[in-house]
Parts: structure tokens; sequence; C-alpha cells
């Protein structure tokens, strides 16, 4: 680690959990981010601050004035922009010493396969249920850890999903597949900005630990916020072992 890390990353470096060993782990760590909107911005920006070694972005939209209200990352002289690129250039403008792989697409399941496999952490930043399934499905046949965020008007949720841990639900056992859910967009029913902030950046940080193997992981746990009463509702979230998904997969617990 060059002077310049060890200044840059000192206040991690202080931290006993995480020590010069663990900064090393979270600068060897490669995240694919699929989404840089709102839970994309602060995911983003945090990874980058934090020295994340290679931060894969996965988006296929322009910045919109719309946007600004929540999606930090990007300004009013970005808008018409791929949101990628400008958050590219806010990384950038944090941390230069970070690999950014901008990729302005939708990706499909074969995206999704290679991408993860060469992923050590994802995190679900999207705004749609079968882009949500399609990236769990990836992290599922290749069992890489999975940082799941949603925010919608007052509430948001976030979990990990470990399939690792034998224990450890995949997204599909708790949101199945074919399940009648209701997709609702902020476009239609509005977003408190700092929903997102605070999930996002729950999302960073449940990335940052995974890469530095340091606490405990939101695995089987899922978080629900109501941010009108600023309350926080706590989960537990077993394993289907019927799932379509990953049931054939996981080892069973013992």
């Amino acid at each position: 680690m060059t002077d310049d890390e060890l200044l840059r990353y000192s206040r991690h470096i202080l931290l006993d959990e995480l020590g010069i060993e663990g900064q090393e782990r979270i600068s060897a760590g490669r995240a694919l981010m699929i989404g840089a909107g709102g839970l994309g911005s602060p995911v983003g920006l945090y990874l980058g601050s934090a020295g994340v070694g290679q931060i894969t972005i996965v988006d296929d939209d322009t910045v919109d004035l719309t946007n600004l209200q929540r999606q930090i990352a990007h300004t009013t002289k970005r808008i018409g922009q791929p949101k990628v690129d400008s958050i590219l250039s806010a990384i950038a403008a944090i941390n230069p010493h970070v690999q950014i792989i901008a990729l302005r697409q939708r990706v499909d399941s074969a995206d999704l396969l290679r991408l993860v496999a060469g992923s050590d952490v994802v995190l679900d930043c999207c705004d749609n249920f079968a882009t949500r399934q399609a990236v769990n499905a990836a992290c599922v046949a290749h069992r890489k850890p999975l940082v799941s965020g949603a925010a919608i008007r007052f509430d948001g949720q976030i979990s990990v999903y470990d399939t690792r841990d034998a224990d450890s639900p995949c997204y599909a056992c708790v949101f199945p597949p074919h399940a009648n859910f209701e997709e609702t967009r902020c476009a239609t029913m509005g977003v408190f900005a700092p929903v997102v902030g605070i999930i996002g950046s729950m999302q960073a940080a449940e990335a940052l630990k995974l890469l530095a193997r340091v606490g405990r992981p939101l695995a089987g746990r899922l978080l629900m916020l109501d941010g009108r009463a600023m309350e926080w509702t706590e989960l537990r979230l077993p394993r289907n072992a019927t799932c379509t998904v990953c049931h054939s997969r996981v080892p069973t617990a013992k």
C-alpha cells in the first residue's frame, strides 16, 4: 500500500476490525452494480471513496432533470449524459485510483452470468422486478453474495442474499419469480429523496463488510424502513427448500 493510500484510507485502517488487511481486501475487491440511479448513486460514491479496486456499473438510462432530486451522483450540467458516464465522473473526482467499468446497456441473462462470474459482490440497485430476478439467478448460479435494496415513497428495504451459506435464502425464496407483485415506480408514486440515500448507503456498507470479511452481514434478515416515522422492522428470512431458483444449487443445512 502506497503512502497516498495509507493516508487516503487512514480512517478505515484505524478501525480494529479493518486495519490494513481489511482495506487491502477492499482494494482488491470487484463489485458489480446494477443501476446508477437513486440507490446506485450513494452505492457508487461510497464504494469508490472506500477504494474498491474495480467497480462495474451497468445502466442504460440517461440523466434527466427529474432525477436530480435524489440521484446525488448526477448534476445539472450532466443532464442528457448516460448515467454510467455521469457516475463514473463523480466517482473519479473523489478517487481517481479506482478502476470503473461503465456499461451503458440493459443486461440479459447471458450478460449477467458473465458479469457476476467476474465479481466478488453484486449490488442490485435497479427498479424492476424482472431484472432483480435475473440478477439473483446469476448470483445463485455463481454463488456470489447479492446486496439488494429498494425504495419507493417513504419506504425502503434491504437484505443480503448469500447462498454460500446453506441457511441463507436467495431473493426468489422471499419474492418468488412468478408471484403477482404490483410494481410501483417513483415516476408515478414519488419517492422521498433521503430514503434512497439511506438504503443505498446501507447497501454500500454491506458490500464493504463482505469484501473486507468483517462484521455480520444481513444474510437471512430483511430490514424494512418506514421513513415517515423513521422506524425499522426486521424480518427473519429462512431459505425456501422448494425454491425454483436455488433449491438444486444450495447445499442443505446440517
